[in-house]
């Protein structure tokens, strides 16, 4: 169900080497639907995709702050995913989503900043199945579905995953903040 986001900005936080699709298709979305995208980044200048897609950043994480966003997307990729957890501004900015109890969605290894910013106990979620360990060592609830939805937190699997992710994506953007998500 297509929604309007109209006057609601989603901030797409990643960085090289992330999955092209995982940032372009879901960033269409919100632009579909009305929304403002915006790429948050740890550094200046443009990223590129494991398969060649090149984007600008719009802003630095380490100069934005999650209530400036209506949303974030965190997009997958096995070197975006790893370099991101590592970045403390990055891992700050994903709990600062979950502590405003803002909508999250996140597709493939996106995830794995999640258990560094110690969001996910109690959560249902999916994702690239090489991270179920780390998500329930982290006191997830790991499942294998296309998309899961837990009260604002949206997860999808991978690329092919990536329709019921946007159109997910949409209808949790257009929702707002859910007064059961938690950090």
């Amino acid at each position: 169900m297509a929604r309007d986001i109209t006057g609601k900005t989603v901030a797409f936080l990643l960085t090289d080497g992330f999955e092209d699709s995982e940032l372009t298709e879901p960033w269409n979305a919100v632009r579909d639907a009305g929304g403002t995208p915006v790429l948050v980044a740890p550094k200046s200048g443009e990223v590129e995709g494991e398969h060649g897609h090149r984007q600008a950043v719009d802003r630095e994480v380490a100069d934005s702050v999650a209530s400036a966003f209506d949303a974030l997307v965190l997009p997958g990729g096995v070197v975006n995913a790893d370099h991101l957890r590592m970045d403390d501004d990055a891992v700050d900015f994903v709990r600062a989503f979950f502590e405003e109890r803002k909508p999250v969605a996140v597709i493939c290894h996106g995830s794995w900043i999640m258990t560094d910013a110690d969001v996910v106990e109690g959560r249902r979620v999916t994702s690239y199945p090489s991270l179920r360990t780390d998500l329930v060592n982290a006191g997830a609830e790991w499942v294998d579905e296309e998309v899961v939805v837990d009260q604002g937190l949206v997860s999808s699997r991978t690329p092919d995953d990536l329709p019921a992710f946007c159109r997910k994506l949409v209808e949790e953007v257009a929702e707002g903040p859910h007064a059961r998500q938690h950090a």
